[in-house]
């Protein structure tokens, strides 16, 4: 085997020995499907929380819902899957096994939809400040999970925003095409892409259902959390 074979450069430059570029690729390629088959089980198991009706993570914190926006959109994937079922039963009549080949594939896409709506029912916005720890969990279905800690946060706004452009350090989560409440960091919170790559982030566009209220309490959480870590007063001259 050629040396060639037996090195990959690392990111500063320099051949690393020992380690073959398509053993590299491959455990990329593992990774991605690990990603998406853990994201899909995900999806799946929320129907089950969605018909329990068990939110997910919620804990001593209070829920704030997002997904309200989307129910017409999804509930029209929904319908398009459907009707596209249909049609493929009539033009697969007389081909039984493609047909259930089809049938099954248009099962399980239905199946991700309802999940998709069902974990962005279950899994909420959840602000917990009873705790030293104090944070806002932002989401967004089962995909999205972002911890942000309340003395990490420098400002909290309600902003309507329907256009997002990509930009470092931005997180934007839109709901329907938009966001309505604008989250300022003053450090970086990590947050994990889709595929698992991390991303830092100093600030976050998400939407909420409810914008006015999760802002008030956002503030208000903020005020608590600050009045906790505040130094205490220096004692007075003792007299």
């Amino acid at each position: 085997m050629s040396a060639a074979a037996d090195t990959v450069t690392t990111a500063g430059g320099a051949p690393a020995s020992g380690t073959s570029a398509s053993g590299t690729s491959a455990t990329g390629a593992v990774g991605t499907v690990r990603h998406l088959v853990a994201h899909e089980v995900r999806l799946l198991a929320s129907i089950g929380r969605w018909v329990a009706r068990r939110p997910h993570g919620i804990g001593r914190g209070r829920a704030f819902s997002y997904g309200r926006g989307q129910g017409a959109m999804m509930f029209g994937f929904g319908f398009v899957s459907v009707l596209e079922s249909v049609c493929m039963a009539v033009l697969l009549r007389n081909h039984p096994a493609v047909h259930r080949v089809v049938f099954a594939l248009d099962v399980y896409t239905l199946l991700l939809i309802v999940g998709m709506h069902a974990a962005s029912v279950t899994r909420p916005h959840v602000l917990d400040d009873t705790g030293d720890e104090a944070f806002l969990r932002v989401r967004r279905a089962a995909h999205v999970d972002v911890r942000v800690p309340l003395a990490a946060i420098s400002s909290v706004r309600r902003e309507l925003v329907t256009t997002h452009e990509k930009r470092d350090g931005r997180l934007d989560l839109a709901i329907g095409a938009q966001t309505t409440i604008t989250l300022e960091l003053s450090s970086p919170v990590r947050h994990f892409t889709f595929l698992g790559r991390p991303k830092d982030v100093t600030m976050i566009r998400f939407h909420a259902d409810e914008p006015e209220a999760l802002v008030r309490e956002i503030r208000t959480a903020l005020e608590l959390t600050r009045e906790r870590t505040a130094p205490s007063p220096s004692p007075g001259r003792p007299v």
